[in-house]
């Protein structure tokens, strides 16, 4: 497990990147739509590739502030540091090196190589179907007495 002292320089990284992303993010969000009218058809069409790229750049950093606000979440519950595939705990150098990893190198390698890799410890999570208790009026309901349900 990532000791206390890691955990709190961790913890204060994050904020670090949480707070770039956010300006990053909104310097972007600036940049897109932020042309005039004037000009010819050259100047149109590298404000469009300007917003494409703007675009790109919002979307990627969107999605690594939702990482960290995952990670910084999962710091205040107590499961920072343990892998989301595995359950064991991610070793503090991967940690160091990517600071909102959910899984540990073993499960990364195995979601990027697998298109239908589930982590294990969830693995079935949503198979057991328990029994199913109908009233009277939704049995009547032809859309619901059609159901396959216990077959």
């Amino acid at each position: 497990m990532v000791r206390r002292d890691t955990l709190l320089r961790l913890y204060n990284n994050l904020l670090k990147r949480r707070e770039e992303l956010e300006k990053r993010l909104s310097a972007d969000m600036r940049d897109l739509g932020g042309h005039g009218t004037s000009g010819d058809i050259a100047d149109a069409a590298q404000d469009c590739d300007g917003d494409e790229v703007s675009s790109s750049l919002a979307e990627h950093e969107s999605e690594e502030l939702a990482q960290v606000d995952h990670a910084m979440d999962r710091l205040k519950a107590g499961t920072y540091g343990l892998c989301e595939g595995c359950a064991k705990s991610i070793p503090a150098s991967r940690l160091n090196a990517v600071p909102f990893a959910t899984l540990c190198i073993g499960c990364q390698r195995l979601k990027e190589e697998e298109p239908n890799w589930e982590p294990a410890f969830q693995a079935g999570k949503y198979t057991h179907i328990g029994e199913v208790k109908l009233t009277r009026e939704e049995l009547r309901d032809p859309d619901l007495r059609d159901l396959s349900i216990g077959r």
